[in-house]
């Protein structure tokens, strides 16, 4: 009997190293299937799972609490698997250039944990050759084995989209690869038994390495031709939506939009990619180019944000303001890498020490990384401005009488109304009277 159906009749266990909100949602929907050991380095987090408590909102309590998941921070407990998909995060430092290091850490558990006919497989986002030329001598070093010969390796781009409840692991077609027939077969199966979608076998580790970071990169270099375009219409006097819902009645025109691009994906694979590439003696022209245009919108919506409060005739230095939403995307509890904290940060360099609100965000996690502290909505008032950074379902919601009992009482061209996602009827604020602004 093969690795495969070892597993597939739970005689060896899966292990997920890394519960986060990429690894969780991928060991919970094993675990309906297959025996799953779900590690991860945090205790705190493992004691929440045992909990029954989801604090990535991915699947909810109540499937944390149902599911076989075998929760753990006790790196031991990987010996007992025979297949480890590794899902940590792939970040960047402070000069764009790939940290590594998560990755290096959990190749170095893997490996001292590691038993003759294994397969590892990795599913973080990094550029081509990192799992070749980086894990490989790792877990060869930490487990003294031959890759090849005693365990084999193989990776598999994840592509959970945090906060969707559509595109899950599930329904998206899973990209596949092994550093040999063998391996590639073993895990295409086993990734079978979940991904409704079917998988796609790429015919290399570096293949599917190479198609996940150009995913993003992709998505980040259309996203910042919109943001340029913004820029040029907003001089323009022409309003970016407007055009867009124009433009997009034709069959083959993209829908993207402008807006900040944060999160731990789009604004950070596309460094993975650029870093490799002057490694080899390329410098990335169109690649970079977006990155510096979207890594530039926080200033440029302050920017207008002054403007109009000086129309508005608010002295800035005593402005109020409010900022709704803080998370890096609509509808999720993650902040790591918003881009909301460069436009909290730009304000205070004017001397404006904004409110936040976000119903939706990680408190805690927003406090320990950023040093922010969250107002309720209900507590806003006496705003000469406010601006709407995050899409939550919350805000949709939002009325504008509800909007006017968080603004100074007053004329409503003194109130400024900054709306990132287009999610206000421009009409309505526009008759109102309100200095309404969008990208």
């Amino acid at each position: 009997m093969g690795l495969y159906e070892r597993i597939k009749n739970k005689k060896e266990k899966i292990s997920l190293i890394g519960l986060g909100y990429v690894g969780m949602p991928i060991a919970v929907s094993f675990a309906k299937k297959v025996n799953v050991i779900g590690f991860d380095i945090s205790k705190e987090k493992v004691e929440l799972y045992n909990k029954g408590i989801d604090p990535t909102k991915e699947v909810g309590n109540n499937a944390i609490k149902e599911t076989s998941v075998e929760f753990t921070a006790d790196e031991n407990k990987l010996k007992e698997s025979k297949f480890h998909i590794v899902a940590v995060p792939t970040p960047v430092n402070k000069d764009h250039t790939p940290d590594l290091g998560p990755i290096k850490s959990a190749s170095t558990i893997v490996g001292r944990n590691l038993t003759k006919g294994s397969i590892v497989v990795f599913e973080s986002t990094v550029y081509p050759g990192v799992t070749e030329e980086i894990c490989i001598p790792i877990l060869e070093e930490e487990s003294g084995m031959k890759c090849g010969k005693e365990f084999k390796v193989g990776y598999s781009p994840e592509r959970i989209n945090p906060g969707d409840k559509v595109h899950r692991l599930e329904t998206i077609v899973k990209v596949v690869s092994g550093m040999d027939e063998e391996s590639l077969d073993i895990i295409a199966k086993v990734y079978e038994l979940v991904v409704d979608a079917g998988v796609f076998r790429a015919e290399s580790i570096k293949v599917a390495e190479a198609a996940k970071v150009i995913e993003n990169s992709q998505r980040d270099i259309n996203i910042a031709f919109m943001n340029e375009l913004s820029i040029i219409f907003n001089k323009m006097g022409i309003d970016t939506k407007a055009v867009l819902e124009a433009a997009g009645t034709k069959w083959n025109f993209l829908k993207f939009f402008p807006g900040l691009v944060g999160g731990h994906c789009i604004g950070v694979d596309p460094y993975y990619l650029t870093y490799k590439a002057e490694q080899i003696g390329y410098h990335s022209q169109i690649i970079l180019s977006g990155r510096r245009i979207n890594d530039d919108m926080s200033k440029y919506v302050v920017e207008n944000l002054l403007k109009n409060l000086i129309k508005a005739e608010v002295p800035v230095q005593d402005a109020r303001v409010a900022i709704l939403g803080f998370t890096f995307k609509e509808n999720c509890p993650d902040t790591r890498n918003t881009k909301v904290i460069d436009i909290v940060n730009e304000l205070k360099e004017y001397g404006i020490e904004p409110i936040i609100a976000d119903p939706e965000a990680d408190a805690e996690e927003a406090k320990h990384e950023y040093g922010v502290v969250f107002d309720l909505i209900d507590n806003i008032t006496e705003m000469d401005a406010i601006i709407i950074a995050v899409g939550h379902n919350q805000f949709l919601n939002l009325s504008l009488e509800d909007f006017e009992k968080m603004y100074k009482k007053g004329s409503n061209k003194n109130k400024v109304m900054i709306d990132l996602k287009g999610l206000l009827n421009k009409g309505i604020f526009d008759v109102a009277g309100y200095r309404y602004w969008r990208l």
